[in-house]
């Protein structure tokens, strides 16, 4: 059985949504429970069009969650510029006769697993959906859908209460419902996906495979629980937790505690707004701690630092290898000389002699490396990587392009 989505609608204008930041937006989407979000572009004009791109691709950024857009597309371009822009599908609209016939080159092109259908009709299907796409809209009844194939469906639904969003999500042919009554920074989806799952629904909340019961509680009847960072691995805080504070982080998908102090519970970040939101709950070996991954709101520590752990008792000097943080650095370095130059940087004088010159280096240390690996000693190689890396990474701040958007795109394929 398939877990039911919510999914929000987000229609975009002149580079906002319904005149609202649309990045604030969707992290409050991904953040709070709902499971995808469903753009459609309403542009009038290519300028818009263009503008609207531009926040999709913003929009990906902060997303920890599949974006799917559709509207505005014309030819196999406009279906390359929102994958581009790093949605996990484009969205083709079968009421329109151009988005049918290049339904099988745009698959073929980018992969059927990129591709969704918005179809608002029986005469509509087709016996190569399945080959072609990944997903259905259906924008017809709430009650029927007269698709009977393998793939999901997304019920376009005007639903407007709890009530009627999980009558339409009863449907048996209905994996999940995208709906304007989600698109406000109050829904309350991890309540909505509660309150169906107790009305017998398979929705996408937090289950725990261990009970509370088969933890090991210290004398306090608490256990301890170490948070990281889920992007960086960093160690952010200590806390704890009882059976309700544990409860509680499952069913609203932030991480609350049981404060010693204060003697009651506590939701990390309900009075500085520094939330924590679960990304995985592990246990240890012993059964008697927890660690958390956590998307992190802001500081973890009271202090206002990053992390609980910012003074050193004892440290040796060493070189740092975990890939991510050296790339970062190196990344934020060069970053730094471009906002604030220094006089005979070698980095200053790529980005004066602008993005010519970088193409032509980044092309040169390419070459580099295909006559170094024809050399039968491998250190070759690494040197003209590292440099080609380097140049590569001048390139990306030359065009705004981070790691993490890079990551995305990799984790995507």
């Amino acid at each position: 059985m398939k877990k039911k989505h919510l999914v929000p609608v987000m229609p975009l204008r002149n580079g906002k949504v319904n005149g609202q930041d649309g990045v604030r937006l969707i992290k409050f989407y991904s953040d709070n429970g709902a499971d995808a979000v469903l753009i459609f572009d309403l542009s009038d004009s290519d300028e818009e069009h263009d503008r609207n791109i531009g926040l999709m691709k913003e929009m990906s950024r902060a997303a920890e969650i599949p974006m799917y857009a559709g509207g505005h597309i014309r030819r196999a371009e406009d279906v390359k510029k929102i994958l581009y822009a790093g949605c996990d599908k484009a969205i083709l609209n079968f009421g329109r006769d151009s988005n049918v016939e290049m339904a099988e080159e745009v698959s073929r092109r980018f992969g059927r697993e990129k591709i969704g259908f918005s179809i608002s009709d029986e005469s509509q299907f087709s016996r190569t959906l399945e080959k072609q796409g990944s997903l259905i809209l259906w924008s017809g009844s709430d009650s029927s859908c007269p698709y009977r194939g393998e793939l999901p469906v997304l019920s376009v639904s005007s639903a407007a209460s709890v009530d009627a969003i999980i009558e339409v999500l009863s449907n048996k042919w209905a994996d999940g419902i995208a709906s304007a009554y989600f698109s406000t920074e109050v829904a309350d989806f991890m309540g909505l996906k509660q309150s169906a799952a107790a009305r017998g629904l398979y929705m996408n909340v937090l289950e725990s495979s261990f009970a509370w019961k088969e933890l090991k509680e210290n004398r306090d009847g608490l256990v301890p629980v170490i948070v990281q960072d889920y992007k960086t691995s960093e160690v952010l805080m200590l806390a704890y937790m009882n059976e309700e504070a544990f409860n509680t982080t499952l069913q609203t998908g932030k991480m609350t505690y049981w404060s010693r102090s204060r003697n009651e519970l506590w939701t990390k970040g309900m009075s500085s707004g520094h939330f924590q939101y679960v990304k995985s709950l592990s246990i240890d070996c012993d059964n008697d701690t927890i660690l958390a991954k956590v998307s992190q709101v802001g500081a973890a520590c009271h202090t206002g630092n990053r992390t609980c752990f910012y003074r050193d008792m004892v440290k040796k000097e060493y070189n740092e290898t975990n890939p991510l943080k050296v790339f970062e650095t190196e990344y934020a370095t060069i970053a730094d000389r471009k906002l604030h130059p220094k006089e005979g940087s070698y980095t200053n004088y790529l980005f004066d002699k602008g993005i010519d010159k970088i193409l032509k280096k980044v092309g040169e240390e390419a070459a580099e490396i295909i006559i170094a690996a024809k050399n039968p000693d491998p250190e070759e190689i690494k040197y003209e990587m590292a440099d080609f890396l380097y140049h590569a990474m001048v390139l990306m701040v030359e065009r705004g392009v981070t790691w993490d958007d890079i990551m995305k795109e990799v984790a995507n394929r």
